[in-house]
């Protein structure tokens, strides 16, 4: 068995707790846990528990077997004197501190149910690995683990924007100009539309806010998709354009072949991303601060449709013409850039600054947006689950990659009740 489901049962208090004794016949009483260690050394930190009439304060190990203790060199280890208690499944042997001092040991015992649900979870080829028994998991309780799982991941993302800032020297502006440009790449190009922001300060931009044209050069520049050669004479000029402003500002242009075009639609091709990201550019200058300043959806989605330039709305590439089209962003697109790039760094900016109120409004917003439409969305709603706007999506979406993909069921409050069924 695994020796994570120990961990799980030991800290969850799941074990038999009545007439515990160690393997010397000595009574047990486990008055705290302690706090489970992710780092190295023993298992838990700080526990408290009393050995005959002796109450301990130290640290706790568990292994599946006592021989353990030797096969992982504690006993040379001197971060392992301060165990006081060594907890197995199975005691197969006597173990020693570094000093040669005996460690008490606890065989724990729990419902044989826990184990067997546990391995069932593990075993399980599902979707997810209680597929069969999250119907049985009342609503009120997955109600509450969703606020939790959005809240979890908020915080990731405030985490890549306080990297972000890092980076900028705390300059909010900039990582935002950043994450939006990233944002912009659709998972496909996003990598490369951050490389694209990263080699042009958006104040570069700003100096030319006011002529779309050249802002144009300059990201289609520095993307590195201006064609070497091109009988199309709007390409032409953004290329000598951007020649002039490449030598002003001492510009070095990213490599075009990171940009990817293979089974994207039309509508997603990064030349028709970067002609939309300049419109909204160009629109409006401190963009971030008007954001903060009127964090509402109708005048977010109002700051992002922007209408790129003539030459757009007949071509999806330089040289090769279209029938005409607007190429504004769709209402999809439109939302993931809310609910990816504009809404955390809302409420990534409030909990800078402290701010509860504009925490709260960033959340009424998710709640505002239809829920995200791919596979792992349909994939819950199959299973029963409520999705009604991407305050639930987002929720779902942390819950899928970061419990289920990995089978991490001993964290998730789902996987929880699914292991004590019975017990």
């Amino acid at each position: 068995m695994k020796e994570s489901i120990l961990h799980y049962i030991w800290q969850q208090k799941l074990f038999f707790s009545q007439q515990l004794k160690t393997t010397e016949g000595e009574p047990v009483q486990v008055i705290d846990v302690g706090k489970l260690n992710t780092d190295g050394g023993p298992d838990f930190f700080n526990a408290k528990v009393k050995i005959g009439d002796t109450l301990w304060a130290g640290n706790i190990e568990i292994h599946t077997v006592s021989g353990d203790w030797y096969k992982h060199n504690h006993h040379l280890n001197r971060a392992y004197d301060s165990v006081v208690l060594h907890v197995v499944k199975t005691a197969d042997a006597k173990i020693y501190r570094n000093d040669g001092e005996k460690i008490p040991q606890l065989e724990l015992k729990y419902p044989p149910e826990i184990e067997k649900n546990y391995e069932a979870l593990l075993q399980g080829k599902k979707w997810i690995p209680c597929s069969a028994k999250i119907a049985d998991v009342p609503a009120l309780f997955i109600h509450s683990w969703k606020n939790a799982l959005l809240a979890e991941r908020l915080v990731q993302k405030t985490d890549f924007i306080a990297h972000l800032l890092q980076e900028n020297k705390q300059h909010w502006e900039e990582a935002f100009y950043i994450s939006l440009a990233r944002s912009f790449g659709f998972s496909t190009n996003s990598q490369a539309f951050e490389m694209l922001a990263k080699s042009l300060s958006v104040e570069i931009l700003g100096k030319h806010k006011a002529n779309l044209f050249q802002i144009e050069a300059l990201l289609f520049g520095q993307s590195g998709l201006l064609p070497v050669a091109s009988a199309d004479s709007y390409c032409e000029q953004l290329k000598k354009e951007y020649a002039f402003l490449k030598a002003k500002y001492h510009l070095q242009p990213i490599d075009g072949s990171q940009w990817k075009l293979l089974r994207l639609r039309p509508d997603n091709f990064p030349h028709v991303r970067l002609a939309q990201f300049a419109a909204i550019v160009h629109s409006s200058s401190k963009l971030f601060s008007k954001i903060i300043e009127f964090p509402t959806l109708e005048y977010l989605t109002q700051l992002i449709q922007c209408e790129p330039s003539e030459y757009w709305k007949t071509h999806y590439l330089f040289a090769e013409t279209s029938a005409e089209k607007t190429k504004k962003l769709g209402q999809a697109s439109m939302f993931s850039l809310l609910i990816n790039s504009i809404i955390p760094f809302i409420f990534s900016y409030a909990d800078h600054k402290g701010n509860d109120a504009l925490k709260e409004i960033a959340l009424g917003l998710l709640e505002k947006i239809p829920a995200e439409q791919n596979a792992i969305v349909t994939g819950w709603r199959a299973l029963g689950m409520e999705i009604a706007n991407a305050y639930d999506s987002q929720a779902f979406l942390q819950l899928k990659k970061c419990y289920c993909d990995d089978k991490n069921c001993l964290r998730c409050r789902i996987g929880h009740k699914v292991l004590t069924k019975k017990v």
